[in-house]
């Protein structure tokens, strides 16, 4: 017997508190339960995550005194909406790039799909960098290559409904990048692990007065390591992955 679809949301935060009110405030009014991940944040968004978590019932707020980097917020997050008997996990990054309109939509297309992964698939408008586009782009080419397919519409959208199942099983056997690689080397291993994803549209806005923790140096190499890494990955892999192509 299945179990009880309970899904949650995550929001990793890095100095990004006043943003994240708004998300969780939006989160709540669809019924969701929110786990708050402080990634080592400055003295101002740690009072106004402290805040947010006395002020709202069914928000968590954990806190990693050191900074780990987006993918080691997430994993702490989803390990721990594991631990708490959630099934899914909505993963909503604290910038305010992405739709929360869409976020309804998202858990219902992840509630009849289980064992799925839902990720967005972004639909930019004037704002967006050249620079973020044409790196999505390059992404996407290699992330073609190391899964031997054009399964993965978007590696790099941190708008995305887990299967908490599925990660718990990557996370006890495989070891992964702690920042921004992390989102694209996550969807890479579970292709691996032949789940399915199911991509939908969201938007995505970059604020004039919005900040980002990425950087541009640091993160680009850390991503072209992590290509790096799957490409080989994939070579070792080849032949399964070639014979689930078959046998599909």
């Amino acid at each position: 017997m299945n179990s009880p679809y309970r899904p949650c949301a995550l929001i990793p935060v890095y100095n990004h508190g006043s943003t994240a009110r708004y998300a969780v405030e939006k989160i709540l009014s669809f019924g969701l339960a929110v786990i708050l991940v402080d990634d080592g944040s400055n003295e101002e968004t740690k009072i106004q995550l402290q805040s947010i978590e006395s002020e709202f019932d069914e928000c968590t707020l954990f806190r990693l005194h050191k900074n780990q980097g987006k993918g080691g917020a997430v994993i702490h997050g989803l390990t721990e909406a594991e631990k708490a008997g959630f099934t899914h996990a909505l993963q909503i990054d604290a910038d305010g790039q992405h739709d929360l309109e869409q976020i309804q939509t998202f858990i219902k297309c992840s509630s009849e799909n289980p064992d799925s992964l839902v990720c967005g698939h972004p639909v930019y408008d004037d704002s967006v960098p050249a620079s973020r586009e044409s790196g999505r782009k390059i992404t996407t080419f290699w992330v073609a290559l190391e899964t031997l397919s054009r399964d993965i519409e978007d590696a790099m959208c941190g708008f995305r409904v887990y299967p908490l199942k599925a990660t718990k099983r990557l996370f006890r056997g495989s070891w992964l990048g702690k920042r921004m690689e992390f989102d694209i080397e996550i969807l890479v291993k579970l292709h691996w692990m032949n789940v399915k994803m199911i991509f939908l549209p969201i938007k995505v806005i970059y604020p004039e007065d919005g900040s980002s923790n990425f950087r541009m140096f640091h993160d680009n190499v850390a991503i072209s390591l992590a290509h790096t890494r799957l490409f080989i990955g994939m070579i070792f892999r080849s032949p399964l992955i070639i014979y689930r192509k078959i046998a599909s």
